[in-house]
């Protein structure tokens, strides 16, 4: 069974950003932290995937290629949205566990840039 961290952490993403971690678990099984969070961005667009992953990675001290933002939602009028994350333990098992359209949009907009580009 996984188990469940309850305490609440905020986190400021970028200026306008604050990010609170609603769910937080490990996933035993698959060797991943699945982290579940709330965005504010009161008067500011939905951040991108990147932010989100660059700053994950920092906060929780891991390599930037273990942490996959899986999904970000939006909903109309509202100034919050719902982001799930996947930290795994070791790049492979990101690897073979991540579908590749995710490992895709995870990409930092740098190489997204030059494949636009060849």
């Amino acid at each position: 069974m996984a188990q469940r961290e309850v305490t609440v952490k905020t986190i400021k993403l970028a200026e306008g950003y604050e990010m609170v971690i609603v769910e937080d678990k490990w996933n035993s099984l698959i060797g991943r932290r699945e982290v579940k969070a709330k965005i504010f961005h009161m008067g500011k667009g939905t951040p991108s995937r990147w932010v989100v992953r660059k700053t994950l990675a920092e906060i929780f001290n891991v390599p930037l290629d273990v942490v996959y933002v899986r999904n970000i939602i939006s909903e109309f009028g509202k100034a919050e949205t719902t982001v799930t994350i996947h930290i795994y333990e070791s790049p492979e098992k990101a690897r073979s566990f991540e579908p590749k359209h995710i490992i895709l949009r995870n990409k930092p907009p740098e190489e997204e840039k030059k494949e636009e580009g060849s």
